[in-house]
């Protein structure tokens, strides 16, 4: 009997061992190495062409020799979908979409399958029955005779029904429930996934098939698995929001074809996923009175300009120690702000505590939002509500300067669009900039402080 060789395996990063050791000198995290057998019997299985093809010779070229082929995207029905791929799903490519269990993600890779009636698609599942994903489909009220469903995990199987039924597009709900016999070890294992994901990829790129992986994510919210199948995909989809809440967030975190600071928002609905094409609609709250603390900013993610609401709520520390709480923004970014209000604005904020939230569960990182975050800070700190028809867009220096953003154009037209009647920028943006075809009033101030006195004007 042969004997049965192992190895170990970090599950972050995938780097390999001899033996056990207690930190991966590769990624530098502890305790990540597990024990895999390693070495299997058929070679062959899962490869996805057919034995009987001939082997494909690949010979280098020159750079000036190739030609350059206009790549021609499928344009979906979800123009979210589109939007965060950068304009449709590129022929070849390979998509790993990640995010918390129920959070929607097979509901939306089934939706877009059902959407494509052009299109032959081909939806493999590990983790329900067909008779389960008809009752989804049911459910969201869509049908489509070009889409085939197979519950099915082994590779070297779903190979076979691929080169019979040759799809326009292959959905993997999900990567962690496949496995080649090529590997010994179980199904999401780190081995197991790296070598069905090579797979997988080696077939999308050699028929230009667009392929779809559904990932699972770890306690920590990061892509289950090694890393290095991050590296092999082409896009990186992050699902995000809360499961008590009805909206999500589709964030791109990898994009070859596209931008990586793309998002698509949608609403969990009975009936399945529904775009939501004006995400004003969720990241402003409707209130019929006005309340101190709450500001609105002009953010841009990607190429879409936002309009965000902040709430901001300063009150006396009951503990002796001040809290200072951020939800959705960073809470460095946070404490530096503070500090500048204290010595720049003259306000005593540090006997209080101060809580940041940026509504609809977004995360933000531009710094555009300071002057929003400042002003909805002094508004709690004061108790006087600022005007909802007034937005800001300016970023706040260690010296209380605000400063110039960029694309201030698309955030001042956003905000014209949405009905606001005025809005605060820094005036080192006014340069080269025609105000007169604007509606909408645009205030410049150099200084935080002349913000303020401009609003209790």
């Amino acid at each position: 009997m042969a004997k049965v060789k192992s190895s170990f395996f970090c599950q972050n990063c995938g780097a390999q061992s001899p033996k056990w050791i207690g930190k991966c000198p590769s990624c530098n995290e502890w305790n990540t190495y597990v024990e895999e057998i390693v070495g299997g019997q058929d070679k062959s299985a899962g490869q996805w062409r057919d034995s009987s093809e001939p082997t494909r010779s690949v010979k280098p070229v020159r750079l000036s020799e190739i030609e350059q082929e206009k790549m021609v995207r499928v344009v979906t029905k979800d123009k979210e979908f589109n939007r965060v791929l950068g304009g449709g799903i590129v022929p070849g490519s390979m998509v790993l979409i990640g995010g918390e269990p129920g959070i929607g993600k097979s509901t939306l890779l089934l939706q877009l399958a059902l959407s494509q009636s052009d299109l032959k698609v081909l939806y493999v599942s590990g983790e329900e029955s067909p008779q389960q994903i008809k009752l989804r489909a049911d459910r969201m009220d869509a049908t489509s005779d070009n889409c085939f469903l197979l519950a099915e995990t082994g590779l070297q199987n779903i190979f076979q029904q691929i080169n019979q039924l040759k799809p326009d597009i292959l959905v993997i709900d999900s990567i962690q429930t496949l496995h080649t016999s090529k590997i010994e070890s179980s199904a999401g294992s780190v081995s197991q996934v790296r070598e069905c994901t090579a797979d997988l990829l080696q077939f999308a790129k050699e028929t230009n098939t667009p392929v779809f992986l559904i990932g699972h994510i770890t306690k920590e919210g990061s892509l289950a698995g090694p890393k290095v199948l991050e590296h092999m995909v082409d896009t990186v989809l992050q699902f995000e929001g809360d499961r008590h809440l009805a909206y999500r967030i589709l964030r791109t975190t990898k994009n070859r074809f596209g931008s990586t600071s793309e998002l698509g928002i949608y609403e969990m609905q009975s009936n399945g996923m529904r775009e939501v094409s004006n995400p004003s609609e969720i990241l402003i709250s409707q209130k019929e009175t006005q309340i101190s603390g709450v500001s609105i900013g002009a953010s841009i993610e990607g190429n879409r300009p936002l309009l965000i609401e902040t709430q901001a709520l300063v009150s006396l520390a009951a503990y002796g120690t001040p809290q200072r709480s951020s939800t959705g923004y960073d809470a460095k970014r946070l404490n530096m702000l503070l500090a500048v209000l204290e010595k720049r604005g003259g306000l005593q904020l540090g006997t209080r505590d101060i809580f940041l939230n940026i509504a609809g569960g977004l995360k933000i990182d531009d710094p555009a939002l300071d002057l929003a975050i400042c002003v909805a800070i002094v508004s709690s700190f004061e108790d006087k509500p600022i005007d909802h028809k007034v937005c800001f867009a300016g970023e706040i220096g260690l010296g209380g300067e605000v400063r110039a953003i960029n694309r201030v154009e698309n955030r001042i037209s956003e905000a014209e669009k949405l009905g606001f009647k005025e809005i605060h920028v820094s005036s080192y943006n006014l340069k080269g900039i025609d105000l007169s075809k604007y509606k909408i009033k645009v205030t410049p101030s150099a200084m935080i402080s002349d913000v303020f006195k401009k609003l209790a004007d």
